[in-house]
């Protein structure tokens, strides 16, 4: 079989997706929680409004993934959805800040926070499908290599910026709000006018929603990836939500008002230096998902994620805490660069490669169930413990550990040589 030439030009046009939405991620990720901590002390209620984007991504991402699979449009069947979701993306980034300035009641502010769900979701499917629809086996670790570079690098840049403004300024600024909604508005613009997406390819047998639904849960190699993402992101959430806690709590005992206002500024520089982690292992990761095998990546991946974890509950300094969070996001850039190509070749190998929409949106919805239940079932243990934060590492590692064997259980994940011949 004749492998097609890489194509950079639709890779960095994903890269810059990627970055740009990123940085609507990374203003939930960095500034929700503190805003939050202006509305109300419990963990529980902070955790569940932030949930709203496990709840979110678990319904739109796989059910518009499924439309844009059979969409005949001049503008092709995934760029419709991007350049909408894009522009309402940016339009809900300004929002967000406007709502806090404004003190408008709890219920609006988790509103508006699940507007801008709504929005980046509308076309996350669209966009992962892209990377497959455009990239044979064999050569898509690379490509995720590449995107999962620049999704972080986009974290990256917006923690950065920041965590320079709070330590600078205090609470009292519009700089990331307005940048990620820039980004986000331009990038949906770049994808609709610059990118052509290829010729979609013949369905000569459609599956109906139902048939979608039945083969998820029937087909084991889909089902145990899917367990085995649902296990690993939730780890990953159990710290991403609930960091600002982990850190006043670690550092001072407690994680009221203030002691979050002392941390949130080394929040954010340490979700920065958690992004230049990921970085670190994106490309690599991708290089190995391509050499090594599949299973292997990823298990190699988790494994590093997880074992820093594992002593998360002894630390009790600065330094520690940084070592621990350098090490896991290493760790965490394998695997997710080592993951992301997975539903692609599974495609290929069960020539299914029409269906990428729908099946990466199941990919996103595995994604945004932990979120979902990390954010109730994470605060909900924080609370019987006491408020002690750091109940959630170990649980986390152990998520990991168990999610290793399922990947292992998948009789069809190969090398990519074995996949393309």
């Amino acid at each position: 079989m004749e492998k097609k030439r890489f194509n950079w030009g639709i890779v960095l046009g994903l890269s810059f997706l990627g970055f740009s939405r990123s940085l609507g991620w990374a203003l939930n990720k960095g500034f929700s929680f503190p805003l939050l901590s202006a509305y109300t002390g419990s963990a529980f209620v902070r955790g569940t409004i932030l949930a709203l984007e496990g709840f979110i991504g678990l319904f739109i991402p796989p059910l518009l993934g499924y439309y844009s699979d059979t969409l005949k449009s001049k503008h092709g069947r995934r760029r419709p959805f991007i350049f909408i979701g894009g522009i309402l993306a940016g339009i809900a980034s300004m929002m967000i800040y406007t709502a806090y300035i404004l003190g408008v009641p709890l219920l609006g502010f988790a509103l508006v926070l699940a507007f801008l769900y709504l929005s980046l979701h509308l076309y996350t499917a669209q966009y992962r499908a892209l990377m497959p629809d455009t990239i044979e086996s064999g050569q898509r670790g690379k490509a995720s290599g590449f995107i999962t570079l620049f999704e972080w690098a986009g974290n990256l840049f917006l923690f950065g910026i920041g965590g320079y403004l709070v330590a600078k300024h205090g609470t009292g600024y519009w700089g990331p709000f307005a940048i990620a909604s820039v980004f986000l508005v331009g990038a949906a613009l770049f994808i609709s006018l610059k990118i052509k997406e290829p010729k979609a390819p013949e369905i000569e047998k459609d599956e109906s929603l139902g048939e979608y639904v039945k083969s998820i849960f029937t087909n084991h190699d889909f089902l145990r990836f899917y367990i085995a993402q649902i296990l690993w992101w939730m780890s990953f959430e159990f710290v991403a939500i609930f960091l600002y806690g982990i850190l006043a709590f670690i550092l001072y005992g407690t994680a009221t008002e203030s002691a979050i206002d002392k941390v949130t500024s080394m929040g954010l520089y340490l979700m920065a230096m958690f992004n230049i982690a990921v970085l670190l292992g994106s490309l690599p990761g991708g290089y190995i998902y391509d050499r090594i095998g599949r299973r292997l990546s990823i298990i190699f991946g988790g494994l590093i994620f997880a074992i820093p974890l594992l002593v998360g509950w002894f630390i009790h300094t600065k330094t520690q805490i940084f070592i621990t969070i350098l090490l896991a996001g290493v760790g965490w850039g394998v695997l997710v660069a080592a993951s992301y190509p997975v539903i692609g070749d599974l495609l290929t190998k069960y020539e299914k490669e029409a269906f990428t929409g729908r099946y990466y949106g199941v990919f996103e919805a595995t994604k945004s169930i932990p979120v979902l239940l990390a954010g109730t079932i994470g605060g909900a243990l924080v609370d019987l413990a006491g408020g002690n934060y750091r109940v959630l590492f170990p649980i986390g590692a152990l998520l990991v550990l168990v999610a290793m064997p399922l990947i292992w259980s998948m009789k069809r994940l190969e090398t990519s040589q074995e996949v393309i011949t």
